[in-house]
């Protein structure tokens, strides 16, 4: 069997099956929820035909239940703990892709305090939801505290970036000539 190309959501999959085996497409996008979707979003269904490629592949071993909703149930196999394992020591250097509407709207001249206020509360809201995560964790995965930590630093930041933006007069607004300071 040849070597699939596998991208970092086929890691996602591999790893949250590791965690959870056996499990189902379904078990393994409410622990996505919980976790993954923190930092790296997945569409649901592509978790689905993910599993069943991975499976394909020999990185998965697939069960169907016989009777009831006739599910696939997935557990990860030797190859896949070793593709797994491969991934994991290999060096990370590069960096994430940011995609964030407010910093958009900043750029082009959008006034930022206007933006300041619903960002300062979505960025603290989900900074209380990282703590709470993070406590709840004490004794869980190392890795899964460590990626908490990434986020809640990042949390911390967003704050301290949207409160100094409230805290300053406005400049003028939509006129694409604002100097960048950085």
């Amino acid at each position: 069997m040849s070597s699939p190309r596998l991208s970092e959501t086929s890691y996602v999959v591999l790893g949250l099956v590791e965690h959870l085996q056996p499990a189902t497409p379904y078990d393994i996008k409410q622990l996505a929820i919980l976790s993954t979707v923190n930092f790296w979003t997945i569409p649901h269904t592509q978790i689905y035909t993910e599993c069943a490629r991975l499976a394909e592949a020999g990185l998965l071993s697939e069960e169907r239940e016989e009777t009831g909703r006739r599910r696939r149930i997935y557990s990860l196999t030797s190859a896949g703990a070793q593709a797994l394992e491969r991934w994991r020591h290999e060096p990370a250097s590069e960096l994430y892709e940011l995609r964030d509407v407010a910093t958009l709207k900043l750029f082009f001249g959008a006034d930022p305090k206007a933006l300041a206020g619903a960002q300062l509360a979505a960025h603290r809201q989900r900074l209380a939801h990282y703590e709470e995560m993070y406590g709840q964790l004490a004794s869980g995965p190392p890795g899964w505290r460590l990626a908490l930590e990434v986020g809640i630093g990042h949390e911390h930041e967003y704050i301290r970036f949207w409160s100094r933006l409230l805290e300053q007069p406005s400049p003028g607004v939509g006129s694409g000539a604002e100097s960048a300071t950085i």
